[in-house]
């Protein structure tokens, strides 16, 4: 007998936003399988939960990937968790519920926090269509990138750091004209804040506060869209 996959969807914020699903599967799995093990440690220690930690990231994905579906396959239960959020969205776990399907075991979803959706459900940007870009490319292909999406008939989700946050926009402004936008930055954080209105406007505004840790969430409407 297999043991059983499961995709645990944690807080990206404040980390009181779990489901009672996911607490009562993170404290009955064998293994989690964590991107970075300290951070996670914090939310178990928090809903008092002891259980064997192991890293599974980018840098070493590849290299463990075997290993975790070997102990699938030696019947452990074993719950996959990002630093944040779903887990496989614009982070590493993709390769893990591949071969675990090819392999036939089980693989189950606990839904939960996705800064992608909560930045989108505060935006005040239209919702019925929309496209997940995720990261642009760093350097290479950039400006095609954003070309290519400008002629998308749909908001557009982008996910950027604080240190390129400025950039990225303007670069954005320069491609696509002054669309309306929203930046959601720290969601469920107290550092909470969104930026909404034209391009131009929320360039000046973000210019004038201070840089901040974290995951910045850019959302651009589509154009034509007058607010």
């Amino acid at each position: 007998m297999a043991g059983s996959l499961f995709v645990v969807a944690t807080p990206i914020g404040n980390l009181e936003d779990i489901s009672l699903r996911a607490i009562s599967t993170l404290k009955s799995v064998d293994i989690i399988v964590a991107e970075d093990t300290r951070i996670t440690s914090r939310l178990l220690k928090k809903y008092s939960i002891d259980k064997s930690l192991t890293s599974f990231h980018i840098n070493n994905e590849a290299r463990k990937l075997e290993k975790i579906i070997s102990l699938l396959n030696d019947d452990k239960d074993i719950a996959l968790v990002s630093d944040a959020g779903t887990p496989c969205i614009s982070d590493p776990g993709y390769l893990l519920v591949n071969k675990a399907r090819n392999e036939n075991i089980k693989v189950y979803s606990l839904p939960g926090a996705s800064s992608s959706i909560a930045a989108l459900s505060i935006s005040g940007l239209p919702s019925d269509k929309f496209y997940f870009e995720g990261f642009l490319p760093k350097k290479k292909g950039k400006q095609k990138r954003v070309q290519y999406l400008s002629q998308m008939d749909c908001t557009i989700v982008i996910f950027e750091s604080p240190y390129r946050l400025i950039k990225t926009v303007e670069n954005l402004f320069r491609i696509m004209g002054n669309r309306y936008i929203s930046i959601c930055k720290e969601i469920s954080k107290i550092n909470e804040e969104v930026f909404f209105g034209r391009m131009e406007d929320v360039i000046f505004d973000l210019k004038e506060k201070p840089v901040i840790k974290g995951e910045y969430v850019i959302l651009i409407a589509k154009e034509g869209y007058d607010g």
